[in-house]
């Protein structure tokens, strides 16, 4: 649904010569963006892995003329620019690809291998445009960096890593992200969306993005012949009543007005036909908003797993282990009151029209850690259109679905893509930087 919104807080006095101060700069530096754009796809690293993408990135901020601090929490990246009084924003990119094979067919598509933490040899592929979202961060640091008369206060730009590992932001908050560095009165950051079209900005106040656990479980019984199963404990038939009495923590345990998932995705055991085999291995996902459910959940399915095996029978010494991994991600809430005034002066930037509500999705996150220390920090992100809209329009009219996130065919249009994600990084940050 389109959205005009009302005014917020007032827009620095000289808006009038912000905007053709940017537009004039983008025009100028697209074709650079554009080519670290097709640099970044080209070449992905996975998660833990991003040295060169980091170095780059560490690169082009010393460059637009901040103070640079690398390996921050791994292979993350700070940059600092100081411009007399004033608030703290802090601006986050995060900077790593996917272990998947890109199937785009473009000109500039990753042919880049690796070795993953396990050895295995895997592809890898910006599935989730966080080439976008770079390339994005480091044309707002330039344009921010020779607009320094219209604004005051401190910049913080960080290259986050492994965030689809949902371990960066821990590592870089652990190794003093907000002691060594300028503590931030405002984090934000924008993701590439797959559904909406370019040109166009998306936003969420409240609950964007979920919670998301990672949850194994073993199930063990007692094998033996599929002809005498009276003389087993059957691990199969337990991981299905298990299976079933989790439906149970959505559908009886949690409000119906608090958004839950839990869901198998994988389900392991067995070797033949006629043999019940002694464990099975189920794999799942929670997804969840509030602490609250979350923690919930992970208790009801804990107390679940225990209660159905210990109703079929299985002994105190092969109960299910139920291990919950700790690459859980944090729910991202957007400040309400800050998502309303920096998209009031998106929407002056882009056009009203081209801002659009969207509801929250179940996908996770790390950027709301960033947010979640005491005393807290508003946070928001945002959404960054990136399809053409005539593929929008398609999809809408035939039903026909579009490569999503993280998807071998996903292919953003740089063009508007990249200039509307730095036109509206810069115009959130000005608005709470600003010249009054």
């Amino acid at each position: 649904m389109l959205l005009t919104l009302a005014c917020g807080a007032a827009w620095p006095v000289h808006a009038a010569e912000f905007q053709p101060a940017l537009h004039a700069k983008l025009d100028a530096d697209y074709p650079r963006l554009l080519a670290l754009y097709q640099h970044l796809h080209t070449h992905p690293e996975i998660s833990f892995q991003e040295v060169q993408t980091a170095a780059r990135i560490a690169e082009e901020l010393n460059q637009a003329g901040f103070e640079v601090t690398a390996k921050v929490g791994g292979h993350g990246v700070v940059g600092v620019l100081k411009n007399g009084p004033g608030p703290t924003v802090l601006v986050r990119t995060d900077l790593d690809g996917l272990p998947v094979l890109e199937e785009t067919g473009l000109p500039y598509a990753s042919k880049a291998r690796t070795k993953d933490d396990k050895g295995n040899d895997v592809p890898t592929m910006h599935a989730c445009a966080h080439d976008i979202h770079m390339t994005s961060f480091i044309g707002t640091a330039r344009v921010l960096a020779t607009l320094r008369d219209q604004w005051s206060g401190t910049l913080v730009f960080i290259g986050q890593p492994a965030e689809e590992r949902v371990g960066g932001a821990k590592a870089m908050l652990a190794e003093g992200l907000y002691t060594r560095f300028p503590r931030p009165d405002f984090c934000l950051a924008l993701h590439a969306a797959s559904d909406l079209p370019a040109g166009t900005v998306g936003h969420t106040e409240g609950y964007a993005l979920a919670n998301a656990d990672t949850v194994d479980i073993l199930v063990r019984g007692v094998s033996g012949h599929g002809a005498w199963p009276h003389l087993t404990k059957d691990p199969i038939v337990l991981a299905a009543q298990i299976i079933l009495g989790l439906q149970t923590i959505v559908s009886r345990e949690t409000s119906p007005t608090d958004p839950a998932v839990v869901t198998v995705g994988s389900i392991q055991g067995g070797t033949k036909h006629n043999i019940i085999p002694d464990e099975v291995r189920l794999q799942l996902t929670l997804r969840s908003y509030s602490d609250e459910v979350r923690d919930n959940s992970i208790a009801a399915l804990k107390r679940i797993v225990r209660g159905q095996a210990l109703a079929a029978g299985i002994p105190e010494k092969l109960l299910p282990i139920v291990e919950v991994s700790e690459e859980g991600a944090k729910s991202t809430y957007n400040d309400p009151a800050l998502t309303k005034r920096i998209m009031s002066a998106i929407g002056r930037s882009v056009g009203d029209g081209n801002v659009v509500a969207k509801k929250p999705v179940m996908g996770a996150e790390d950027f709301g850690l960033f947010g979640r220390v005491e005393p807290k920090i508003p946070i928001c992100m945002f959404w960054l259109g990136t399809i053409t809209k005539e593929s929008v329009a398609e999809s809408i009219k035939t039903g026909k679905t579009l490569p999503s996130l993280h998807s071998s065919k996903f292919a953003p249009v740089p063009e508007p893509t990249l200039k509307t994600g730095v036109t509206a990084m810069t115009a959130a940050v000005l608005e709470l930087v600003g010249k009054r």
